[in-house]
């Protein structure tokens, strides 16, 4: 009855983790959303719902296979069978068969609630490619590379780290996915950016950039407290039980250090935007509060929970850094995703070093390894769709909005559409 229980409540406990994390989707639609310029925000709405919809598939078809299932010891990646589901012993639980529960509450929990939790965190590192590269790029280019993003390309990622891969053995340590989920996507995100280029318009003559204040900023607002909250489930689910006294004890102080970093790294972007941008800005504070998210989820299980502000603090100045240094070096980034994700990530990562007891070693391969692996084949996949499909709307569509020159449907049709001009 003990093991049945414990079986009971890990289950339960993956499927409201994963649906807190699912609801991270609803976030990142409403900060891309209120930070495009209204002719764009429909796109940014259906693109996210898109990208859920793909990942899931993607995940259930191919990608949880090749991340989990038959990867060797010190491997690269997993079984190239197509679809995962239901054990027989699940089925036959299902349909009756009594004799087959002891098998399958020794597993310890049930296996699409597993799945699912797993494939919330695909979507989340689709998401953040979104963000960056809003305003300009093609709808179904985007899919294309989504799709890509998810069966392959974050699976063998996945293969390599928590599958058991290569990295794994070498010592590797990221708790919920400093790196594995958030690195990941802001690399594919910043290959995107490169090829695609920047917004028509975003970089003047002089090299200056342009600035295209958000269409809502309450909206902005509400999706990083969206975003706050489905972190609860992305770190505190990472625990993987709920077993006992000691799983309830670390998810609390998962929770706690989780808190704790978005808060240091909010107050930390506040006070550094005026020297870094010449203004206290909201929107730093606002990415401050998702570098410092990024920053602790590689090690939101340490006990001392002074070094979880300490790494938000640092993944808040970090990223304001990072959103001036996007500016001079005329890669645009419309939602600040590179800075709060890769950068930040890059960082906790390396911090489990200095409060985690990681191997400096095993962190820095691993960032590298992982960098080299996903900005590379992100490049190819994107160089490969501008060069058959286009990754980029046309120059009319672009002016005009993509609401209108894509989906034709408005988000906010009572406001007059008067394209802008170039400078």
């Amino acid at each position: 009855m003990e093991n049945e229980t414990q079986f009971i409540l890990n289950s339960f406990s993956f499927l409201i983790w994963g649906v807190l994390v699912m609801w991270m989707c609803a976030g990142f639609t409403m900060l891309e959303s209120g930070s495009v310029r209204t002719k764009n925000a429909s796109v940014i709405c259906l693109k996210n719902i898109g990208l859920y919809a793909i990942a899931g598939l993607a995940f259930y078809i191919v990608g949880y296979n090749i991340m989990y299932v038959g990867v060797e010891t010190g491997g690269w990646f997993g079984s190239l069978d197509l679809f995962y589901g239901t054990t027989a012993e699940e089925i036959a639980l299902l349909g009756g068969d009594a004799s087959a529960a002891a098998a399958v509450i020794d597993s310890g929990y049930s296996t699409m609630s597993d799945w699912f939790f797993q494939m919330v965190f695909v979507a989340t590192t689709a998401s953040i490619v979104s963000g960056t590269l809003a305003e300009r790029v093609h709808l179904w280019s985007f899919f294309l590379f989504v799709a890509v993003l998810t069966a392959v390309i974050y699976p063998i990622v996945g293969a390599w780290t928590w599958g058991g891969g290569w990295l794994s053995e070498l010592g590797f340590s990221d708790f919920a996915g400093s790196t594995i989920v958030h690195s990941t996507g802001g690399w594919a995100a910043l290959a995107g950016a490169i090829i695609i280029g920047a917004r028509r318009g975003k970089f003047r003559a002089d090299g200056t950039a342009k600035v295209t204040p958000p269409s809502n900023v309450p909206v902005v607002t509400l999706g990083v407290f969206i975003l706050w909250l489905g972190w609860f489930g992305f770190n505190g689910g990472s625990q993987l039980a709920l077993a006992g006294a000691a799983d309830a004890i670390a998810i609390s102080n998962i929770l706690a250090n989780t808190n704790l970093s978005a808060a240091a790294g909010v107050l930390t972007a506040i006070i550094v935007s005026r020297p870094i941008l010449g203004r206290v800005d909201l929107l730093a504070g606002l990415n401050g509060a998702i570098a410092g998210l990024v920053s602790i989820t590689a090690g939101p299980d340490i006990v001392d929970h002074s070094w979880a502000i300490f790494i938000g603090a640092v993944g808040g100045a970090l990223c304001v850094l990072g959103i001036k240094g996007m500016e001079k070096i005329k890669v645009d980034d419309v939602v600040g995703a590179v800075p709060a994700h890769l950068i930040a990530g890059i960082w906790g990562t390396l911090a489990v070093c200095i409060a985690g007891g990681g191997s400096f070693i095993a962190q820095l391969t691993g960032i590298v390894a992982i960098g080299a692996f996903v900005f590379a084949s992100a490049l190819a996949v994107w160089w490969v769709i501008d060069k058959t499909l286009g990754a980029r709307v046309s120059a009319e569509i672009e002016q005009l909005g993509q609401d209108a020159g894509e989906l034709g449907i408005e988000a906010y049709p009572e406001f007059v559409l008067m394209p802008e001009r170039d400078d």
